[in-house]
């Protein structure tokens, strides 16, 4: 296990190093595309595929051996529901759609959206993650200014002034069993629904370079956490005790070794599912099987950009977002979602060992600056920096593509 240098830090100098480093490293990013035209909502038709033959009643799931391909893309801005173009995260929850905006909380619901803010009882306005407790039914809402526990149409709020939390900028939050974990600008937190108690892991009592986290999530009876510039730390439950990944190079500029460890200490999220788990940093994807570490980079691999965002696993696939589109992949299979930058249109891109396919859409993702993704059926919900995408598995056999054996 290796430990770094530890660096003790204020609460206020944390706070405003989180939000300069979340502000310059991802809200610039975003609005680099600032003056391109937004849309207003609309549903695309039935030739938003540049193929023909395309049926939507029979389509394929993640179940079949193939990469899931979507389409007919609809889009959701402040023009038509969305308190903001500006959006952050995305969580479906059985018949609704939570999102995390710029100006509060959005929920989709029965074709209505409904949006809360800080007048409504929101913790802040800016909403930055969002899970829902598995146990109660209960959504827990990660702002930049405290958790939000969201039941029974109210809201109740947490911060560093009236809970134990460890700081009020919150980037990332689990629900796992009685627990909710949280990363934030000034270490992990765990919050025990039973007891009310709060628990803070920093770079005092954990493997950690600095204090500030970025994701977390659980897996295996585990709890991982990207941590900036400490790599992914490992949480056991069964015995509280930790264990930290960092790259073995020490190189902060290239993989100098490949396939040795973590790409690169500079984590943003992890993810973990059907025994993988999945890490994205801003300078590539790794994958860990318990055993060995696979590196992934935007010039070997059909991987969007290396600038990572936020990962999501869900089975055998990684849905990862990039500041340059959605990939999708299975760790040897690709499909990358873009937008041209003039219009709406763009591509899906396939690529399966060797052989690579360009699918044109029209539309496609609302913006290529992806910060959320979350799926589940046939249905896929991408939120970007200008405005929410929500598409379809299509039907990968009448587009005449092959499947992996």
């Amino acid at each position: 296990m290796k430990y770094m240098k530890q660096h003790k830090k204020s609460p206020t100098a944390i706070i405003i190093a989180g939000l300069f480093i979340f502000i310059s490293v991802s809200f610039i990013k975003i609005n680099l595309g600032a003056d391109e035209p937004v849309s207003s909502g609309f549903l695309a038709d039935e030739n938003n595929l540049d193929v023909t033959s395309i049926s939507n009643e029979s389509t394929l799931s993640e179940s079949d051996n193939v990469m899931p391909i979507y389409g007919n893309w609809e889009h959701f801005t402040s023009k038509n529901g969305l308190p903001s173009d500006k959006t952050y995260c995305v969580r479906i929850d059985e018949g609704r759609v939570l999102v995390g905006t710029h100006d509060g909380l959005s929920v989709f619901e029965k074709g209505a959206w409904t949006t809360y803010t800080t007048e409504d009882g929101l913790a802040h306005n800016g909403v930055l993650a969002i899970d829902v407790s598995e146990q109660t039914g209960d959504v827990w809402v990660a702002t930049m200014g405290g958790l939000s526990r969201f039941t029974a149409g109210k809201f109740e709020n947490f911060n560093q002034m009236n809970s134990g939390m460890p700081n009020d900028l919150i980037y990332a939050v689990t629900c796992d069993g009685k627990d909710v974990w949280v990363a934030t600008g000034g270490g992990a937190g765990k919050y025990n629904t039973f007891n009310k108690e709060w628990e803070i892991f920093t770079e005092e009592n954990a493997p950690m370079h600095e204090p500030w986290t970025y994701g977390i999530c659980s897996g295996d009876n585990k709890i991982y956490i990207a941590a900036w510039g400490g790599g992914i730390v490992e949480y056991n439950k069964k015995n509280g005790q930790f264990r930290d990944y960092t790259d073995p190079d020490g190189n902060m500029e290239i993989d100098l070794f490949p396939d040795d460890g973590l790409v690169h200490d500079i984590t943003t999220g992890a993810s973990w599912a059907d025994g993988m788990l999945w890490v994205g940093t801003y300078f590539g994807l790794s994958r860990y099987d318990g055993t060995r570490w696979k590196g992934y980079f935007d010039h070997d691999s059909g991987l969007a950009s290396n600038f990572i965002n936020y990962i999501k696993a869900s089975g055998k696939y990684v849905y990862i977002c990039t500041d340059k589109g959605l990939s999708i992949s299975d760790g040897e299979n690709w499909v990358t979602y873009t937008r041209n930058k003039e219009n709406f249109s763009g591509s899906a891109e396939i690529l399966m060992g060797t052989q690579k396919t360009e699918i044109p859409l029209n539309p496609s993702l609302s913006h290529n600056y992806v910060l959320g993704v979350d799926m589940k059926d046939d249905m896929i919900w991408v939120a970007t920096s200008k405005g929410l995408s929500r598409g379809e598995i299509i039907n990968k056999e009448d587009m005449g593509l092959a499947t992996s054996d």
